[in-house]
Formats: structure tokens, C-alpha cells, sequence
């Protein structure tokens, strides 16, 4: 468990995460700028699966956001190997009640925290629809640098074809956020 200010982050629970994740996953929005890997519609069984497989992670990489108490989004990393070893994938997701509070910032920058601190990385990465740009943000606020452009990089839900934004994060660059483990 990884305790912010705001929110909590902590592995997902079977038995009280499904529901609620189901619920928060559901709307066409929060699935809209995710990848495709993220269904939607997201139903009961794609949240049952979603924890049936997070729940065997050792170390944990996938987190479930918690705020007051409440499944609010996840956050996680994906471990790369081969020669992109010692990179991970970087990416966050909130329900839409918990937009526009700094949310997915305090989670991202627990994460970099946490990914650097307990994982061999150099490198952390993410990839943003380039109309997507609430995500832009929250990275860069997080301390990633804007890299790339790839051209065409993205299909949103609806078939749209859009430019999308590669960002990334050094071990050396990154900053020291606050927070607690326990």
C-alpha cells in the first residue's frame, strides 16, 4: 500500500473491487483515450478477469486508486523485456467523478516514487492521443518530457485517427514526491 495525501494506492481486492469497477469503467469516457486492451464496454466479467490477473502480480504493478474509501481509477506499470528491459509502460485512469481534482497527478507522481524505488528501471514511459491533453498534463507534472510525436499513432473507439505523444522518464530525472508505504 502506497498512502498519498489524497488517495491510496493498493492492490486490487476480489471481493470488494469488482462491482465498483465495473461501475467507474463503464462510461464511454473514461474508456475513450485508453487502450484498446481496456474494454468497453467494461462489464462485471471484464472487472473479475482484470482482478483474477492483478491479484497474481508479484510484485504488484497494477493499483487501484482509492479515494474516501472508494475504487476512484487505477494506476500501474508494465515491466518490459528483452532489449527494452529496465523500461516500463506508464499509465493511469479515474472515473469520471474524480476528474479535475489533481487526482491522476498524486497517483502518477506515487507511482514514478514507487517504479523507481522498487523496480531495476531506467526508464518510465507513456503514450497520449494527442487531443488527450488533461493526460499530457498529469505527466508532465509528474516530471516526463514530451519525446516524440508519432504520427497517426493513435485509432481512438469511434475509428478517429489521431497524432499521439510519446513521453518518458529518466531514473535520473526524476522527482522525489511524498509519500508512505505500509
Amino acid at each position: 500500500m502506497i498512502v498519498g495525501t489524497n488517495l491510496i494506492l493498493r492492490a486490487y481486492a476480489a471481493d470488494d473491487d469488482a462491482v465498483r469497477l465495473a461501475d467507474i469503467a463503464g462510461p464511454f469516457e473514461v474508456a475513450r483515450w485508453m487502450t484498446h486492451v481496456f474494454p468497453h464496454p467494461y462489464t462485471q466479467r471484464d472487472a473479475q478477469a482484470w482482478i483474477a490477473m492483478a491479484s497474481q502480480q508479484s510484485p504488484v504493478t497494477g493499483f487501484a486508486i482509492i479515494v474516501d474509501g472508494e475504487l476512484a481509477g487505477g494506476v500501474g506499470l508494465h515491466p518490459q523485456a528483452g532489449e527494452s528491459g529496465g523500461i516500463a509502460k506508464f499509465g493511469y485512469w479515474l472515473g469520471r467523478a474524480y476528474w479535475g481534482r489533481g487526482l491522476a497527478t498524486e497517483a502518477g507522481r506515487l507511482l514514478v516514487q514507487h517504479a523507481f524505488r522498487a523496480f531495476d528501471l531506467r526508464r518510465l514511459e507513456a503514450r497520449v492521443a494527442a487531443p488527450n491533453c488533461a493526460s499530457a498534463r498529469v505527466l508532465e507534472k509528474c516530471g516526463f518530457t514530451r519525446e516524440g510525436i508519432l504520427r497517426d499513432g493513435f485509432v481512438e473507439r469511434n475509428g478517429a485517427v489521431h497524432d499521439a505523444f510519446l513521453f518518458g522518464l529518466l531514473r535520473s530525472e526524476a522527482p522525489q514526491f511524498q509519500a508512505r508505504t505500509g
